[in-house]
């Protein structure tokens, strides 16, 4: 007899346990394939923008300071779409949080690519973005929640070698479509739109049996776990172990918003929002405005759009990597070595920004960059309770992209208003903004390995010892 197979109906506690001493992804792969190729779209639609920029501006006869506009209104989007749809995974379901997410940024590239002028533009950049802010909120907290406590890491980091793909491949494609056809950019955003077919197998993925839980839909929930129990042993081979059943999380009925203005969950979010806010002022600064900068300088479009899709290939493989290593050490760690590598090959990038340089230090800063997002985004989902969980996301990563909307115009403004030297000081500008985010983390929850509702109980890991 499997281990699912005893009769009666178990308590939240109990499934919650059973969950967690899994080994293994308990799921179908269908299950990741989703998640996957949801965070791929949405991520290449993070930066496709940066890539078609330098068009755009010619086409449409618009300044380098109006360049910034169409990347600003988007990642605004981010955050309303992030708090938006948070708040309705939080009450209705990861699931249909998903859905409507993926429909928002399809919709938002495809009405992109047939926009012919700037305030158009600005507006369905506005759309697509309040989609990729729902879908990464979204799928940071199912990962969170679906994921066994020993393979958390592991699997948030797999899930991500999706996404960070997605930002990988937008060099190949602008490639292929910008500097050749005068409508080159126009495709570029209508790939974006492809990740609408993920709807087809969306309806299908199982609800987080922690959701179900926490909204007394027990018998659903059961019905979850009993279906990972059933599939890791036939992955396994063999019978899992009894479950050693853990702490109840409380579920109080509260709107998600305020239950991060409680003890502990307050000074989790203020921590987490600043860190995010730093690491988006840097972060972005290079996704959106590095094309631009490059051509400004010299380089041709073909040129630099060929030095990022070099560096870009460090990005699959620093998800490889945080999967990898993403369960074995201290996450928040990881994260700090992470971003010290990231921010050396940004410095080196501004310092001295031959073509050899560009292309070492922009390679390790990419592998960088993609060995620690995926990190913190499990902290993140990982420092919330289940009933705000989602919420708690959005109001960090997604409110933390204020930064990222201010990243263009600060560049820029660094740029152009230290002259000669601007070129090295946007680079610097980076590198710092970067590293106040490794300042923070030190305060951050110890969650490596824990089951998420160990997390929600001990009140004492508001900030680590």
């Amino acid at each position: 007899m499997t281990s699912q197979g005893s009769s009666g109906s178990w308590s939240g506690s109990e499934m919650i346990s059973r969950l967690d001493r899994i080994p293994v992804w308990p799921y179908r792969s269908a299950v990741l394939w989703v998640v996957g190729m949801g965070y791929l779209v949405a991520f290449y639609d993070i930066t496709n923008v940066a890539f078609g920029l330098p068009d755009i501006v010619k086409q449409f006869h618009i300044s380098a300071a109006s360049s910034a506009i169409p990347i600003t209104a988007s990642l605004l989007g981010y955050i309303l779409g992030a708090y938006l749809n948070s708040t309705y995974a939080d009450l209705k379901g990861r699931r249909a949080a998903i859905i409507t997410a993926t429909v928002l940024f399809t919709v938002g590239s495809l009405a992109t690519t047939v926009s012919f002028n700037l305030s158009w533009l600005i507006i369905w950049r506005f759309i697509t973005g309040m989609g990729i802010g729902a879908e990464i909120s979204a799928i940071s907290a199912y990962m969170g929640e679906m994921s066994p406590a020993p393979v958390r890491g592991r699997y948030t980091g797999w899930a991500n070698v999706f996404s960070f793909s997605g930002l990988a491949v937008v060099p190949f494609i602008a490639l292929a479509l910008v500097p050749h056809f005068h409508w080159g950019w126009r495709g570029l955003f209508f790939v974006g739109a492809l990740g609408g077919l993920t709807l087809i197998w969306a309806v299908r993925i199982p609800e987080s049996p922690r959701w179900l839980i926490a909204h007394n839909r027990l018998a659903e929930a059961q019905a979850v776990v009993a279906e990972s129990e059933r599939l890791a042993e036939k992955k396994l081979g063999h019978r899992l172990p009894d479950p050693v059943v853990l702490p109840d999380e409380t579920h109080e009925a509260t709107f998600p918003t305020g239950a991060l203005f409680r003890a502990p969950y307050l000074g989790r979010w203020i921590l987490l929002l600043f860190i995010w806010f730093f690491m988006y002022l840097s972060d972005y600064a290079w996704l959106g405005m590095a094309p631009t900068l490059l051509v400004d300088r010299g380089y041709t479009i073909t040129s630099s759009i060929v030095f990022l899709l070099a560096t870009g290939i460090g990005y699959p493989i620093g998800a490889l990597l945080s999967a990898w290593l993403g369960d074995r050490y201290e996450r928040k760690y990881s994260i700090i070595v992470g971003i010290v590598v990231y921010a050396a090959g940004l410095a080196a990038f501004g310092i001295i920004p031959s073509a050899a340089t560009i292309y070492v230090a922009g390679f390790l800063l990419s592998v960088a960059l993609v060995f620690f997002f995926p990190l913190l985004y499990a902290l993140t989902a990982e420092s919330f309770p289940t009933p705000a969980r989602a919420t708690g996301v959005a109001m960090t990563d997604g409110v933390g992209h204020v930064g990222g909307a201010l990243a263009p115009i600060f560049t820029l403004a660094i740029y152009t208003g230290f002259g000669h030297s601007g070129f090295t000081m946007a680079f610097m500008y980076m590198t710092v903004t970067g590293l106040l985010s490794a300042v923070l983390l030190p305060f951050g929850v110890r969650a490596t390995r824990k089951s998420l509702e160990v997390v929600h109980n001990d009140l004492n890991e508001a900030v680590s010892q």
